[in-house]
């Protein structure tokens, strides 16, 4: 049985208090699946009685510490922020705290979040993660978003290829002419890399003219700005149509276009990828592929709690949006 505090109210209490089961009380404390309907009534009653359970007793007991570590970059990155925020939402419902470990992109760090997770007794790690040379613990639970390693290791990601496809195909039904991708990317083969291709794909499907620069992640912006200077001519820029691997690069560029004066979407018409929202829930900052972020972290925290093999695929793509807000005509 879970611990309890001295005389204060038991489990028996919690059940008879939402009007459940003691088994489905139990499955709540220690974030096993249950109906959304009945967690609520177990957690309203768990509040409305102070009950309070022993952590450290049942991990002894269960070798289960209901903690997952999330590693990633940042928040400062909106999505990254994003993200983070509905996968502890989602953890919380399913009663399991997280480890929030920030990497800055830096190699070295992701491995010691690895070994400090585990040393920790974490009960499984969703990871967001850049490092080429990464080793995947075998002994412990492990997600990844975005990055494919193996067919042993799950994987949940958006359709960044549909994306890249969608983006084109909206450049080219609201009369774009010629495009052009501009992006700056992990030196890793990744899911986001596939942005590009379905872009790509679609413009020679379309027999739409395109030119593609894919800077890597140490090339420094200048280089986006070198790109436009030499196809502005006569104060014109050559292409009508934009697709940014980013919401947030998409943001820059557009700045650096009205320093040239172009007109957006006058002159060219912009679409990012991420579906970034100004202040994080309101208006979104660019016309956007929108990535579907809760989604994603239920995904990626139904695969780490699962202990059913079929429940974890080797690749999970979710599909993409698209969302307009006033870089395009429509």
């Amino acid at each position: 049985m879970v611990g309890r505090e001295r005389n204060g109210p038991t489990m028996a209490d919690v059940a008879k208090k939402a009007g459940v089961a003691l088994g489905t009380v139990s499955r709540v404390i220690n974030g096993e699946q249950v109906g959304e309907a009945y967690r609520e009534k177990v957690m309203e009653a768990i509040k409305a009685l102070g009950y309070r359970y022993n952590n450290s007793g049942r991990a002894l007991r269960t070798n289960r510490t209901n903690t997952i570590a999330l590693i990633i970059p940042n928040t400062i990155n909106p999505y990254f922020g994003l993200l983070a925020h509905h996968i502890n939402i989602a953890l919380e419902k399913r009663n399991y705290k997280m480890m929030l470990c920030f990497t800055e992109y830096d190699r070295d760090r992701e491995t010691e979040f690895l070994q400090m997770a585990q040393e920790n007794m974490v009960d499984g790690i969703i990871a967001l993660t850049y490092n080429p040379d990464l080793v995947i613990p075998e002994s412990i639970p492990f997600v990844t978003i975005d990055r494919f390693f193996s067919v042993k290791v799950p994987c949940v990601s958006s359709d960044n290829y549909g994306g890249g496809v969608m983006a084109a195909r909206k450049l080219r039904e609201l009369g774009c002419t010629n495009l052009a991708f501009m992006r700056t990317a992990s030196i890793l083969i990744n899911e986001p890399s596939k942005r590009m291709d379905g872009f790509a794909a679609a413009c020679r499907e379309m027999h739409i003219p395109y030119e593609v620069i894919a800077l890597d992640e140490k090339q420094p912006y200048s280089e986006f700005e070198s790109f436009l200077s030499k196809h502005f001519k006569d104060g014109k820029l050559a292409f009508d149509g934009l697709f940014i691997g980013t919401d947030s690069l998409a943001w820059e560029i557009i700045k650096t276009l009205k320093q040239m004066g172009v007109r957006v979407p006058e002159d060219v018409q912009v679409i990012g990828f991420d579906g970034i929202r100004m202040f994080g829930d309101q208006e979104y900052i660019v016309s956007t592929i929108v990535q579907p972020v809760p989604a994603l972290a239920r995904a990626s925290v139904n695969m780490i709690l699962s202990d059913d093999p079929t429940d974890r695929p080797s690749l999970m793509c979710l599909p993409v949006t698209y969302v307009s807000a006033g870089t395009t005509r429509d």
